[in-house]
């Protein structure tokens, strides 16, 4: 794999020229970028995989909700329906993506939204009374025909942008130049005992300009079990566990679970994957055939919502966003922000 794209550098050098024409074009005004009267705040990464978006949104909703009407605009990504739609209790994640309506499901007094064209959804979102007064962009870091109002980047511990190089020699969408749009970059999936020390030389590596904020973040997982099953995780290595992932990267999780001394038997499938008939006869003659009586088919939130109307007997485990220290600091840029 290392071979084929160190072979695959002049297509890189290519992708490189034709991003750097595009951001150049938007940033000089010959492509038009619409701005909206509400804040709009957008959320994603410079690279392809998991950054740790789904739960950053899930924090900010947290901060917001309760002062503000709030609004998610996210693409739905691999969704059936096309153009803008908005979340109804019909909906399922073939309708409208898992993320999406993971959203839904999980807060209630927000609205989600999905639509390809992030401008066309937003002014969707505000038409009418009782419009949103925060529009929060799911992934939406590369689509410059929206301005937002304020940019969040956020890069991985052990895979910092700054270390990265483009597609498809590396997994950069865009050069590393982008991360000059953001006014706040995260580095998530922290370990939580991160050194000051640590942090500096991270702080060197992205070399902040003078308009950024810096903020390190970790993920935690929720100490109980929902689902089909309500336990705590403590009592899970009581269970033979069957573990169903459909995630960029389930290494965190399956470390945690092995840091609990939980036995599992992993069915890793990839990302974002819609689920099909025989999938789910592979899960359920996983599940029978493990022959104790205290057993449990365990997945992430994300899988959940993919998994919940074809699988009866299926859990999952949640996972937040939390600062390492700085959490006032965000709280506050975010809050800042929204009354400019």
């Amino acid at each position: 794999m290392k071979l084929l794209r160190f072979l695959l550098f002049p297509i890189a050098v290519i992708y490189d020229l034709i991003t750097s024409i595009r951001n150049f074009l938007f940033d000089k005004g010959f492509f038009k970028a619409t701005s909206f009267n509400v804040p709009v705040i957008a959320v994603g990464n410079l690279s392809v995989g998991g950054t740790g978006k789904t739960p950053q949104i899930e924090y900010l909703i947290r901060l917001l909700k309760n002062e503000n009407k709030i609004a998610v605009l996210s693409r739905g990504y691999k969704r059936k329906s096309k153009g803008f739609l908005k979340l109804n209790e019909t909906h399922t994640a073939e309708d409208v993506g898992d993320e999406p309506l993971q959203y839904f499901k999980k807060f209630n007094n927000i609205r989600v939204a999905v639509d390809a064209d992030r401008t066309n959804g937003i002014t969707q979102l505000l038409k009418g009374e009782n419009s949103p007064e925060i529009v929060l962009l799911d992934d939406a870091y590369q689509h410059r025909k929206v301005k937002a109002s304020l940019y969040i980047l956020l890069t991985k511990y052990n895979d910092l942008f700054t270390d990265d190089f483009l597609l498809p020699t590396g997994n950069l969408r865009e050069s590393r130049r982008g991360a000059s749009r953001a006014s706040i970059i995260i580095v998530t999936k922290c370990p939580t005992d991160l050194s000051v020390q640590e942090q500096q030389k991270i702080r060197g590596k992205i070399n902040l300009e003078a308009h950024q904020q810096l903020f390190f973040s970790s993920i935690s997982y929720d100490e109980n079990i929902s689902g089909s099953e309500n336990i705590s995780v403590n009592d899970l290595n009581k269970h033979e566990v069957v573990l169903v992932t459909g995630i960029a990267n389930p290494k965190p999780l399956t470390t945690y679970l092995n840091t609990k001394g939980i036995n599992y038997t992993h069915l890793n499938f990839p990302d974002h994957h819609a689920f099909s008939g025989k999938d789910i006869v592979n899960i359920q003659n996983t599940f029978k055939a493990i022959s104790s009586d205290k057993k449990i088919i365990l997945t992430t939130e994300k899988d959940y919502v993919r998994l919940e109307d074809k699988l009866k007997d299926v859990s999952y485990l949640g996972i937040k966003t939390n600062f390492l220290l700085e959490d006032n600091l965000f709280d506050e840029a975010i809050k800042s922000h929204i009354k400019c």
